[in-house]
């Protein structure tokens, strides 16, 4: 029996797209904003609504277990319907957050752009002026004070008063203080869409100090950008020049560590060599890797070598800028501690305790990832605070007090996916460690401000949100929400299926997921979609539930891939990680070291793909194809140059094709510095010979994380082996092509056209979630 494809399943296709589906879901998850620095705090929770999601506002008490409104809504809504002069609904309140002022008497919120107050005894909105902090600047924790860039320098203005201090006084073009390198993967995307951010910098607790950088990036390779179709009409096309260092080129960005106090306006470098900039500053709270103490009497920072192979902790008195290099950490392998947290955008997982004289560190250096406590005089090795065959994923928090720390972790409960995290807490000598979220599900979890208790929301793919209070012995208090997927499922929604598979070893495990195709008939084989990302810096497969994305104009998202809208237009589509990515083991995740070619585990992904085939009948071997964008990208043509015999048509979005013209941070960390037989290696344009199936190209002629230019070789070397491939530039297009909805309808048709066999309907029109209209 053949397959069909129609326009009411593109349809279906379209409502499943991740900015449809995130409407979808209600309550799934709870974020708490916690009251001062105790245990009570509120959220918003939503209520289903015939056409829209309203919501409300929770406010829980964990101690007395008590679950309340956090104000009268109904109240709330008339009072502000009267001074607004329009009516407010109360079950969907146009405002998301809220403040408890005067002893909790009182609310303040945004509405209109205008700051209001609603006195709660007295059920009267009132408006006030505020002056506000511009999303450019940078509040201080005390609220008295705001830090902003102008003219390649630092400032400070006074909330209070309005008075604005100079704060540095010679930087200049390339030379300027807090600011992120251009090397930070959407630098051009920034300059014209969003030219003002906040300044690279870190206030200190007491808001008396900023700590910066002066960033020299004067010698850094300049690329360019032809921007051939301007928004003006008419207008020729332009160039944009952006700084952007290569694998193998001798200048990098150079940050300088600066402290300025605001009191006595004074700048005090740092006393250390300028450290090499990553992809964005080490204040990038994405990726922080400096941090104040607790009592502002000092900075920590960690100092990485241009190899990835070493890398310093550092100390740094804040009033002369004296340092101390407490301990340098080795591996002949490329580090990642510095990146373990990069897709929750929690930084690295170390901390300052000032009450002992101690630092937390974290160290894969026994094979797998732990934390130690470290003397911070000496510099000395006090104890191993975790240990074992499993792998410490993020540092929560410690309570110096009663000497817990509180970490998430995966892989040491048996018998589960060994990627779930779980919440832990354990002595700072490493004693009465406890599993304190025993659900077999990855949990999200945010803990109170005094450690006492903490919010849980635990999912699995196949498994709806449940978000549960919990104290910090792991006692459940009580239930906060429970997910409903009802519209969500009655849009057609394909409950992911789990997996596991050997890798191509024959040995080791490994754990994807499976969307199922909707509607399957048993006399019907389905062809395959394997969406795959070989970057060994990210773990792929989800392990939550996964309902929606995220969307920016700087980086847009697609958690999945669409996966979801492949299934209702008839295809059965993977998501699995290979050897070579992380958090297993270090012998896991080394399988990328110097070998960028493996993408991280095509090899295993094809003897997955046969071990499904045989698990799932519906499966048609005979049609797969792969598809993914940047790391992705390059993976899914890598795949298909070297297993033409498995893959019969793959996308290639924005792929970096060859790390020669990439990232220096990203090829020199995985691929090893600059040496030409090694590079040489993991070039996909050696390959393109191997082309039998259909091939398409992807770019975006604004990609300022992967330049164009990469695609385009691999046009010119399809060219010289005179192959037959479809190519699509989509104008001021930047890197994350993967929400663009003219890119996602051609990728559907091409998928249908060249895999399926049968024709889609023509030019669908799917509408833009940035321009509804």
């Amino acid at each position: 029996m053949s397959l069909s494809v129609t326009y009411e399943q593109y349809e279906k296709a379209e409502r499943l797209l991740s900015w449809n589906t995130v409407k979808d879901v209600c309550n799934g998850k709870v974020f708490p904003n916690w009251l001062d620095k105790g245990s009570r705090f509120w959220y918003q929770r939503d209520i289903q609504k015939e056409s829209e999601c309203g919501k409300q506002f929770v406010l829980v008490n964990p101690r007395l277990n008590i679950k309340e409104s956090a104000f009268d809504h109904a109240r709330l809504a008339e009072s502000l319907s009267n001074v607004i002069n329009r009516q407010v609904d109360p079950d969907n309140l146009p405002f998301n957050s809220f403040t408890y002022i005067n002893e909790e008497k009182a609310i303040q919120f945004e509405v209109d752009e205008s700051t209001w107050i609603y006195d709660l005894a007295k059920y009267q909105c009132k408006q006030i002026r505020t002056k506000k902090v511009p999303a450019h600047e940078l509040r201080s924790p005390d609220g008295r004070w705001s830090a902003f860039i102008k003219g390649y320098n630092l400032f400070v203005r006074s909330l209070e008063t309005g008075k604005i201090i100079q704060l540095t006084h010679d930087g200049t073009r390339y030379y300027d203080y807090g600011i992120q390198p251009e090397s930070e993967i959407s630098a051009v995307v920034k300059r014209l869409y969003n030219p003002k951010i906040p300044p690279a910098a870190l206030w200190s607790p007491d808001s008396k100090q900023i700590l910066t950088h002066r960033l020299d990036q004067r010698k850094v390779r300049k690329m360019s950008l032809l921007q051939s179709v301007p928004p003006e009409e008419a207008k020729p096309p332009v160039i944009h020049s952006y700084r952007y260092p290569l694998v193998g080129d001798k200048h990098l960005p150079l940050a300088q560590f600066v402290i300025c106090d605001i009191e006595q306006q004074l700048m005090i470098q740092l006393d250390t060599e300028p450290m090499i900039t990553g992809l964005v500053s080490p204040l990038s709270p994405s990726c922080q890797t400096a941090f104040w103490t607790n009592d502002s009497d000092f900075v920590y920072f960690t100092k990485m070598s241009r190899d990835y192979r070493s890398m310093q902790f550092v100390v740094a008195n804040a009033k002369t800028g004296e340092i101390q290099t407490l301990l340098e950490e080795k591996s002949e392998t490329f580090l990642f501690t510095d990146l373990y947290n990069i897709k929750s955008g929690k930084g690295i997982n170390v901390q300052w305790l000032c009450h002992d004289n101690t630092f937390i560190w974290h160290s894969e250096r026994d094979g797998w990832s732990h934390l130690y406590l470290y003397d911070s005089r000496t510099g000395r090795l006090k104890n191993r605070i975790t240990s074992g065959s499993w792998t410490v994923r993020r540092l929560i928090g410690v309570d110096e007090q009663k000497s817990w720390v509180y970490f998430t972790a995966s892989g040491r409960e048996p018998g589960r996916d060994p990627y779930f995290q779980h919440l832990y807490r354990v002595r700072l000598d490493g004693s009465d460690l406890v599993l304190l979220t025993p659900e077999d599900a990855e949990h999200d979890v945010f803990i109170s401000p005094d450690y006492c208790f903490f919010v849980d929301t635990f999912s699995r793919v196949d498994i709806p949100p449940k978000s549960v209070l919990r104290s910090t012995d792991g006692k459940l208090v009580c239930e906060l929400e429970q997910a409903d997927i009802e519209l969500l499922l009655s849009n057609g929604y394909q409950i992911p299926e789990r997996f596991t598979v050997k890798a191509a070893d024959g040995m080791t495990d490994l754990y994807g997921v499976l969307i199922p195709p909707a509607s399957t008939n048993t006399e019907c084989k389905y062809p395959i979609l394997d969406y795959i990302y070989g970057g060994p810096q990210l773990l792929h497969t989800p392990k939550e539930f996964i309902w929606g994305g995220e969307y920016s104009v700087e980086q847009p998202i697609d958690l999945v891939g669409g996966a979801q809208s492949f299934a209702q237009l008839g295809f059965a589509v993977i998501l699995m990680d290979g050897r070579g990515t992380p958090y297993r083991s270090k012998g896991f995740h080394d399988f990328s070291d110097g070998k960028l070619e493996w993408s991280a585990g095509i090899e295993d992904h094809v003897v997955a793909i046969k071990q499904l085939v045989e698990q799932y009948p519906f499966l048609d071997s005979e049609k797969v194809g792969i598809y993914g964008e940047s790391g992705g990208g390059y993976a899914a043509a890598r795949a298909i140059l070297t297993y033409p015999d498995v893959y019969k048509v793959a996308v290639s979005g924005c792929g970096n094709h060859d790390q020669r013209l990439y990232l220096a941070a990203w090829g020199e960390r995985f691929q090893g510095l600059f040496d030409s037989e090694l590079y040489r290696e993991q070039d996909n344009t050696r390959l393109v010979k191997n082309l039998n199936g259909k091939l398409l190209l992807v770019t975006g002629d604004l990609d300022d994380n992967v330049h164009p230019a990469l695609t385009m070789r691999m046009v010119n070397a399809l060219i010289k082996e005179n192959k037959d491939f479809d190519l699509l530039i989509l104008p001021n297009r930047q890197h994350g092509i993967s929400v663009d909805v003219y890119f996602i309808r051609r990728r559907w048709d091409y998928f249908i056209r060249n895999l399926m066999g049968v024709e889609p309907p023509k030019e669908y029109a799917i509408k833009d979630p940035m321009f509804p209209g």
